[in-house]
């Protein structure tokens, strides 16, 4: 993989978002952003981690014509064939379906939608990329890549295949070839919903499991982070489909598995963040959260006043996943324990669960301490440099991002024992001097406010215990939770996989 290398090997990673691409990678390979979640930023960290190693790296994305700010309507045909072949040219591969074009988002809003988008995706990538491309090891991401592991297994490519979250779709073969795939090519290395007796039997009634196959039909396949590849192969996780288990616990037990924790987005960096007007450094945490609190504070309406403690909630309202309802169960209570103290919780999300927080901090007149806002890109940046602690109190969690964010601004987070948070959440030993936040075990809100008390004695201790532990809590997370660190955890598995033989 290195540059001594005699051989480079041809790396060719296909997702269906990216945040940025490095320069030199191909014309206009800077405006090339899409972005639904982490898979986003992870795929980008890891292309461009690759190229500056001097590998021969290669990316395969939708073209999204109108999230690549490309005005169709604006180009003539002969400029338009030239724009889409230069933009072709080098190490970005676009693949082109006019389902892409007008589109303003990854996903779609219903699942056909997104069926559609991931086969028109996945057509050109068996077609056409992979075929100019000639790639030594393939790197699959999500449901929408679910096929091309088969296709890889069948022409003995290595393939990787990243687990970020468990949705998936089904479909049947029949469906699958009028979309212009031909699967009979590679049908029998894809996971169906029953065993198949025969191609011809299955084709019309054996519906295809798109995550599953991928996970199936893939040489390695990773999560994104240790905890959470652990807690599947347990069981511990009742919403996880009995297949998908099975099929990573199978690949955990053979040894083709592992977790790579994913990374905060560059931006998100106290001393650079372009949404803050007061930055600043570990040396200057206290000086620039002061600040921050107090802009943060205003913006919201909440009462301004340096000594309150905020509680920052930075992930969507989701009561299936985020824990939200165990906050909404204690937050009179929480709020009244520490009225004296002024504590304040600041709600920047969407979801589901809005209005309840917002009909009780109404019933309960908790204005000036509770405010419920519309997520905004610009309100959350504020939020994690303003906010003394982040709420996440997940039931589960994949990976997680906001507790590492928060540790980037001196924000400890307060979490639930689970995944990922498990994973970059250790609990706060000021005598041993490590640590970086707070876990509750057990998942309800009684756990919740006994991490939220926790938080408090902490938040009571004098500024020259605190200071150093919040300087050295920011300084950890760079070293630890960077995208140089998640992309040196996959080219190693990269260089695992191109070293072993190949298994029919």
């Amino acid at each position: 993989m290195g540059k001594s290398s005699k051989k480079k090997p041809r790396i060719l990673i296909v997702t269906p978002e990216i945040t940025y691409l490095p320069e030199g990678m191909g014309n206009m390979a800077n405006a090339l952003k899409a972005k639904a979640g982490g898979l986003a930023d992870v795929s980008a960290s890891l292309v461009a981690a690759l190229f500056r190693q001097g590998a021969d790296v290669h990316v395969a994305l939708p073209h999204y014509r109108r999230m690549f700010h490309v005005d169709v309507g604006k180009l003539i045909s002969n400029e338009l064939r030239v724009y889409l072949s230069n933009l072709s040219t080098g190490r970005v591969h676009l693949a082109e379906d006019r389902i892409f074009y007008y589109r303003d988002s990854v996903y779609g809003s219903y699942d056909d939608d997104s069926f559609l988008s991931a086969m028109a995706f996945q057509r050109e990538v068996l077609n056409n990329i992979i075929p100019h491309v000639r790639p030594d090891l393939i790197h699959c991401n999500d449901w929408m890549t679910g096929l091309i592991p088969a296709m890889a297994r069948r022409m003995e490519i290595p393939c990787l295949f990243t687990v970020h979250n468990i949705h998936t779709q089904k479909s049947t073969l029949d469906r699958i070839e009028d979309r212009g795939i031909d699967a009979a090519e590679f049908w029998k290395y894809l996971y169906y919903q029953r065993i198949p007796y025969n191609y011809e039997e299955s084709r019309s009634t054996n519906p295809v499991d798109f995550l599953t196959s991928g996970i199936f039909a893939a040489h390695f396949i990773n999560t994104v982070s240790p905890t959470f590849l652990r807690e599947i192969v347990e069981g511990r996780h009742d919403f996880i489909p009995d297949q998908i288990r099975r099929e990573i616990a199978a690949k955990a037990h053979a040894g083709c598995a592992s977790g790579i924790l994913n990374a905060p987005d560059e931006s998100l960096d106290p001393e650079k963040d372009p949404y803050l007007t007061h930055r600043y450094t570990p040396e200057t945490v206290v000086e620039g959260k002061a600040a921050n609190k107090a802009l943060l504070q205003q913006r919201l309406g909440l009462e301004v006043c340096p000594e309150a403690p905020i509680f920052f909630w930075p992930s969507r309202l989701d009561p299936l996943q985020k824990g939200c309802q165990l906050l909404a169960e204690i937050l009179f209570d929480v709020v009244s324990k520490y009225y004296s103290r002024n504590l304040q919780i600041a709600i920047v999300a969407n979801g589901s669960y809005q209005p309840v927080f917002q009909q009780i901090a109404a019933f309960h007149d908790l204005r000036g301490r509770v405010v419920v806002r519309d997520f905004d890109e610009e309100l959350s940046h504020l939020g994690f440099a303003g906010a003394d602690f982040i709420l996440v109190p997940s039931r589960f969690e994949p990976c997680g991002l906001p507790q590492m964010n928060g540790q980037y601004y001196g924000t400890l987070p307060v979490v639930h024992d689970t995944g990922g948070l498990h994973d970059t959440v250790e609990p706060l030993n000021l005598a041993a001097g490590t640590g970086n936040g707070f876990r509750f075990e057990t998942y309800d809100s009684g756990g919740l406010f006994w991490a939220m008390d926790e938080a408090m004695r902490f938040y009571d201790l004098p500024a020259e215990v605190k200071v150093p532990v919040l300087q050295r809590v920011m300084r950890q997370a760079r070293e630890r939770f960077n995208h140089d660190v998640t992309a040196e955890a996959y080219i190693r598995i990269y260089e695992s996989m191109l070293d072993r033989p190949l298994l029919p």
